[in-house]
């Protein structure tokens, strides 16, 4: 099972969301968004944030940090290594098994996802046996959109993403690639534009907070 730190429910447990950080951080990096975003204690809404394995990382001269899956070109097309991401899904999925063996139904387990993140989320929540409540992809793209229709169980997703303009690390163009391949597939996808960098701004948050309020309501 993968380490994470946990920020727990107000009250009974009755939903949970999985948030999964981005390349060179951890599970401590988005754990503060917990309590800012402050979600009414009815919702019983426990947060899980898992830390990514340490592994040699390409595009940083072979150095070791916290990462789903290796990078070994900038370009899109070939930046996910595909054996990293499905190893990284897999052990997101016992994650969420962990929730559902705790009495917690899919219907109400986010998957979310920042940048690298955000890839696991969007591999992973398509090809599940089950439909989860809904994914929250943010400043990220997806590996093997090509395979998707091939290998996707789910023909309904309740999917938001969210992307900065200015990115420098992820281009808006990732983003909205993904967007087109997810929304082809007939998903429910919504698409959010701020105008920041690889970041999350406080406009974001405020509409994560709607969109989780309305998905677990």
């Amino acid at each position: 099972m993968l380490p994470f730190v946990e920020y727990a429910a107000k009250g009974e447990h009755k939903a949970s969301i999985i948030w999964l950080h981005g390349l060179g951080d951890s599970g401590e990096g988005f754990l503060p968004i917990a309590s800012e975003l402050e979600l009414p204690d009815e919702l019983g809404v426990r947060f899980i944030f898992p830390h990514a394995p340490q592994q040699a990382v390409t595009i940083n001269g072979g150095m070791v940090m916290r990462s789903w899956y290796d990078i070994k070109s900038l370009d899109l097309d070939n930046r996910a290594d595909e054996a990293g991401v499905r190893e990284s899904a897999t052990a997101v999925e016992a994650l969420i098994q962990s929730e559902l063996d705790k009495g917690i139904a899919p219907e109400r387990i986010i998957l979310a996802g920042f940048s690298q993140g955000g890839v696991i989320a969007l591999h992973l929540a398509p090809r599940l046996a089950y439909q989860l409540g809904g994914v929250m992809a943010l400043s990220t793209y997806m590996c093997a959109a090509h395979k998707l229709a091939d290998e996707a169980k789910q023909s309904d997703l309740n999917i938001f993403m969210a992307h900065g303009s200015q990115d420098p690390v992820v281009a808006v163009s990732a983003g909205q690639q993904a967007y087109s391949a997810l929304h082809k597939q007939g998903y429910q996808v919504s698409w959010q534009e701020y105008p920041m960098a690889h970041q999350v701004c406080y406009e974001e948050l405020i509409a994560i907070r709607q969109w989780l309020i309305a998905t677990l309501s």
